[in-house]
């Protein structure tokens, strides 16, 4: 059992009124909230120790190079990764897939070649690999998804073949909140000598990760979703198949030596870290992590399945909107449509009310064409919001279906 009270505590942005309410934060696919310490990690970083990473001779390079690596070390043991080598820093999700599809897809794809990727993917996880199946002379293969928000299997075990190099999947869309059968994927994929890449920029603050169990070859994820700073990432890659890339971007720290005439690259994930990182946010997502792990992954899923339950009880009770994405297995995101009501009308009238939420197309563009709406109005939930708040959101909706009588 959760202390919602307590956790709430160590979230100053949610204590304050919105329009004269108080707010109700339910935007939190988007971005999460940042607890006290990891605002405190940033500030200290400041105050205390500025310096830069891995050259200096001095104390404060050096105590800013050991939190700085503490933080590889931390998701190391937060995906349970072999060792902190599989672990390179980015700006976030898309910086690490587009860091996979510029390094194993310069290396390993061809002409002729297949990739898959899933109907229900954001932009993120399908613009580079149109980009590299665009240079290369490969074909983008997407597994469609039914009417009820889940991918259909039956015709990914269609589309993978021996031209499959590469299976790019999101574990949990934030669109609809559906959770993909990963391991599966994974699996099939495997079976025909494909790679997989999981896009972990939703499940991660929802779901316990584990890349030896998943047996992925890659995985992404953004600090600013999982508690963290903004402009902070993460890839994991399996060390035998991370040396085998070429860098991503070269400049400063990714070389062991330089001349005119040639150079050699450094050890990974240094390789894939050129000039100066995100020193402070680096530091600060350790306290994110830390912070998560002190509630449980385990505790923090079945509270927001609770949410996720509760909400969608009471919002299928309410005529004139329509939930989109039902499947069976769901993190807590619940998406609205309305015959009547535009989203964007929904989200403006609960703002007035203090309650957050996002409307639009949620950077799913291709998944929105394909059930013939431009977009939703999303509800995305975290262990800090609470039934009560769910109530107001349940009595806000109330309100703005019956003025659009």
């Amino acid at each position: 059992m959760l202390d919602i009270d307590k956790i709430r505590k160590d979230f100053p942005i949610l204590h304050q009124e919105v329009n004269g309410h108080p707010l109700a934060y339910f935007d939190n696919a988007a971005t999460t909230q940042k607890p006290i310490s990891v605002i405190e990690a940033l500030d200290g970083y400041y105050r205390g120790y500025n310096s830069n990473v891995h050259r200096g001779a001095h104390f404060m390079a050096d105590k800013a190079t050991r939190h700085f690596e503490d933080t590889r070390t931390a998701l190391q043991k937060f995906l349970n990764a072999k060792e902190d080598a599989e672990i390179v820093f980015t700006k976030g999700t898309t910086e690490s897939i587009n860091l996979v599809a510029q390094t194993f897809g310069k290396k390993f794809v061809k002409e002729g070649d297949e990739i898959i990727i899933s109907a229900i993917e954001h932009h993120a996880n399908i613009v580079p690999w149109q980009m590299l199946c665009e240079e290369k002379g490969a074909t983008l293969k997407v597994i469609p998804v039914l009417d009820n928000g889940a991918l259909d299997m039956s015709v990914y075990d269609e589309l993978l073949s021996e031209k499959t190099k590469l299976v790019s999947v999101v574990y949990a869309s934030n669109a609809l909140g559906t959770i993909n059968p990963v391991r599966e994927i994974i699996k099939k994929a495997h079976a025909v000598g494909a790679k997989v890449m999981i896009d972990g920029a939703q499940s991660s603050s929802h779901l316990p990760v584990d890349v030896q169990e998943l047996d992925c070859d890659f995985y992404a994820l953004s600090g600013h979703k999982l508690y963290g700073p903004t402009g902070f990432g993460a890839l994991f890659g399996k060390k035998e198949l991370l040396e085998q890339l070429p860098p991503f971007m070269g400049g400063g720290e990714m070389i062991k030596e330089v001349t005119f005439e040639k150079t050699t690259y450094n050890d990974v994930p240094f390789r894939f870290e050129p000039g100066t990182p995100n020193i402070a946010d680096t530091i600060a997502m350790r306290l994110a992590l830390e912070y998560v792990d002190a509630i449980g992954k385990d505790k923090i899923a079945a509270y927001e399945t609770e949410l996720l339950n509760y909400a969608t009880d009471k919002i299928e009770k309410i005529d004139g909107l329509n939930i989109l994405g039902t499947a069976p297995e769901k993190v807590s995101v619940i998406s609205l449509t309305s015959e009547t009501i535009h989203p964007y009308d929904l989200g403006m009238m609960l703002d007035a009310r203090g309650i957050a939420i996002r409307t639009g197309h949620h950077c799913a563009q291709p998944l929105m064409k394909r059930f013939g709406i431009e977009g939703t109005a999303r509800i995305s939930m975290s262990f800090y919001n609470t039934e009560a708040e769910i109530d107001r959101l349940v009595e806000g909706l109330e309100r703005i279906v019956k003025m659009f009588g």
